[in-house]
């Protein structure tokens, strides 16, 4: 019989800090657009806007991201505070700048220019004590390729509510 050695306390506490959350989801994003590639980006945010996203106080719709002057911008992502009254010069919707390496930049201007791509805030999420964003790649998508996934939605649907009321 052999003694197992006790886990430290240290190893434990990292396991429960790498758990990933998802703050915010841009479900929109994902039906508008085709998503051929997707990055993960930093973000330079304030102390009482990390507090925020993580009480899940974030919303990415609507939401976009540019390239100017050979840094990376994010427009429209609302981080609502939590105590409003603390912060009355506060705007939800400002320019937050994504932190990216100059190379991965490049390349992503150099395809938008060349295959006329836009790039996506897809989900905010946490990696160890860092606020990450996933950022997309994509295409966007025409009218008849929305309604043929709307369609397919709906046949699946009435699928399954044959199958309940049929008893199978």
């Amino acid at each position: 019989m052999s003694i197992r050695p006790m886990r430290s306390w240290r190893k434990i506490h990292a396991k429960i800090k790498q758990r990933m959350v998802n703050f915010a989801e841009n479900k929109k994003a994902r039906f508008d657009y085709e998503v051929l590639e997707k990055l993960e980006a930093g973000l330079v945010l304030k102390g009482f806007e990390v507090k925020s996203i993580k009480s899940h106080r974030a919303d990415l719709t609507d939401s976009y991201v540019l390239i100017r002057g050979g840094e990376l911008f994010a427009f429209n992502i609302k981080i609502y505070p939590l105590q409003p009254a603390n912060l009355k010069d506060y705007r939800e919707g400002l320019s937050r700048k994504l932190l990216l390496s100059k190379k991965e930049i490049n390349r992503l201007q150099g395809r938008i220019q060349s295959q006329k791509l836009t790039l996506v805030p897809l989900r905010l999420y946490n990696k160890g004590d860092f606020i990450k964003l996933e950022v997309g790649l994509a295409k966007s998508k025409r009218k008849y390729e929305k309604r043929e996934v709307i369609r397919r939605r709906e046949t699946e649907k009435e699928i399954q509510r044959s199958l309940k009321t049929s008893g199978h």
